[in-house]
């Protein structure tokens, strides 16, 4: 079995103990790739099984909770933390990326899969993790490139300020999604068709491998290096008949 195939026979078996048990199951963090996986994991299981949730609306990496609420009766949470990762010292903190957080993590031994999201906001990380993992993160990570910082929990979440989005209206010729990319992240049409041929674009958690693919409004839609978007749909039309199509595109 190659990695793919083993994510997916997890995945299967944790929605399979699930179904059968009538228990919640939850996996670990899902990237884009991973969640590809899950949709062919789960298929042959009523969708209302399967809730994806990463921390917060807006977040790209999410974590797959198995079993239906409402046929077991009762809810249960997901078992995500938020932590807030600040410097010690603003005026002497470095500019930090998420590339710094995330490599701070990785160098203590956190694997990619036990982690979430990481929003920045003001040079202070934000960051979605595995309930299990946040007391050894709160103890063991004391530095961000070259910054002593600390880490706390977040009891609420600063809502709408960690995923920013602009609404932007883009100028298309047709709703093509190689069109659309292309226009939102200002490519040509033939270096956006280039990152369908790499399996580097996904609407809703799957990759898409058609240019010719026509987005529906509400679509999440992500270009692994580009950035990502939310799909408005069409507007209007211009007077030499192009189409007028909204994004909410993530800052």
């Amino acid at each position: 079995m190659n990695e793919t195939e083993l994510l997916e026979s997890r995945l299967s078996e944790l929605c399979k103990k699930s179904f059968e048990r009538d228990i919640f199951t939850f996996s670990d963090f899902l990237g884009l790739m991973e969640q590809t996986a899950l949709k062919s994991a789960v298929k042959g299981f009523p969708a209302s099984h399967v809730t994806l949730f990463g921390g917060a609306e807006g977040c790209e990496r999410v974590m797959a909770r198995f079993g239906d609420p409402e046929a077991l009766g009762w809810e249960e949470p997901f078992p995500i933390v938020c932590l807030k990762i600040a410097p010690k010292s603003q005026k002497f903190a470095d500019a930090l990326t998420h590339r710094d957080f995330l490599g701070a993590l990785m160098h203590l031994g956190f694997r990619r899969e036990m982690l979430g999201d990481i929003a920045i906001f003001e040079n202070i990380g934000y960051l979605f993790a595995e309930e299990k993992m946040a007391e050894h993160i709160l103890t063991s990570l004391t530095e961000v490139k070259r910054t002593a910082v600390t880490v706390s929990f977040v009891e609420e979440i600063p809502e709408g300020e960690l995923f920013r989005t602009e609404t932007l209206t883009v100028q298309v010729q047709s709703e093509r999604l190689d069109a659309v990319i292309a226009k939102v992240f200002s490519l040509s049409r033939e270096d956006a068709q280039g990152y369908f041929a790499k399996d580097l674009v996904f609407v809703n958690g799957a990759v898409v491998e058609s240019t010719s693919h026509t987005p529906k409004a509400g679509d999440r839609i992500s270009v692994r290096t580009k950035g990502r978007f939310i799909y408005g749909g069409q507007t209007s039309l211009s007077k030499k008949g192009k189409i007028n199509v909204k994004v909410e595109k993530y800052v």
